[in-house]
């Protein structure tokens, strides 16, 4: 029996459903799907950590006839490239939320009842209004813990008469603690993690929308996606013109790699 080591240190038994689902997700055609699981078996061990099994997925799909493919793989490593500060992922939760009928505003300093407040990310539809705290963590084992629900509750009570806010929630590009969720959910809260809750966790918020990170792109070193950040420019749909791209200082080889990697990513 195989077991792996996930992020957070726990071990499990080796799911290979998981992978297949993982492999899903990513779109990829029937007979690469095939070949990637086929790399995974040959190079199972028990104990074997789950980043030892993405970097085996995502080395056979550099070196399938798709390497694009590794790219959208990437998505949660790409989400953990948006800091090391909080900003450009309160940017990007923004950007989604605009993209799904929000209309929202970010890093707002409101004044409280008692003392005055950043707010991450407010968000309104229909006439009603959100207080949102985008929690990220650099760290794929990291979980909020119940203390962020608590001061995110605190928060809103103190600006929910001035602004109207209705609701609060968390969104975190990690996990939550059953602590954390079970308040939320006893309070009136919300919360959004990676993969909670079972239908519209975050990342089927940005899977459902297309809207895929510019930390994605593989053919982009650090620091031109680190200077694409500090524009708030998050989204790879938002970078899909060549005279964008042309601020990074690309030659006419890397522009068209570039452009060919959005183009894949970004196609539905």
């Amino acid at each position: 029996m195989i077991h792996v080591i996930k992020a957070d240190g726990t071990k499990e038994q080796y799911s290979e459903e998981k992978v297949k689902n993982s492999i899903k997700r990513a779109g990829l055609s029937e007979a690469l799907s095939q070949k990637v699981l086929k790399a995974v078996h040959e190079k199972l061990y028990d104990e074997i950590p789950t980043y030892d099994i993405y970097g085996i997925i995502a080395q056979a799909l550099s070196d399938s006839e798709e390497p694009h493919s590794k790219s959208k793989y990437s998505l949660k490593q790409a989400i953990m490239m948006l800091g090391p500060t909080g900003f450009p992922f309160e940017d990007f939760i923004g950007k989604i939320l605009s993209e799904l009928g929000y209309t929202t505003k970010t890093r707002e300093v409101l004044d409280g009842r008692c003392v005055t407040h950043e707010v991450d990310v407010s968000a309104e539809k229909n006439g009603k209004k959100y207080l949102v705290e985008a929690k990220f963590h650099n760290n794929p084992g990291s979980r909020s813990e119940i203390q962020v629900a608590l001061y995110v509750k605190s928060r809103f009570e103190d600006l929910k008469d001035r602004y109207k806010f209705e609701e609060a929630w968390i969104v975190t590009n990690t996990k939550a603690t059953i602590d954390a969720k079970t308040y939320a959910g006893c309070s009136g809260m919300k919360i959004i993690s990676w993969d909670y809750p079972e239908q519209g966790s975050l990342r089927d918020m940005i899977e459902s929308s297309n809207l895929h990170p510019v930390t994605l792109l593989s053919t982009l070193n650090t620091a031109q996606k680190a200077r694409l950040l500090a524009n708030h420019i998050v989204l790879c749909k938002d970078l899909d013109k060549a005279s964008l791209i042309e601020t990074l200082g690309l030659s006419p080889e890397e522009i068209k790699e570039t452009l060919d990697e959005l183009a894949y990513i970004c196609r539905r």
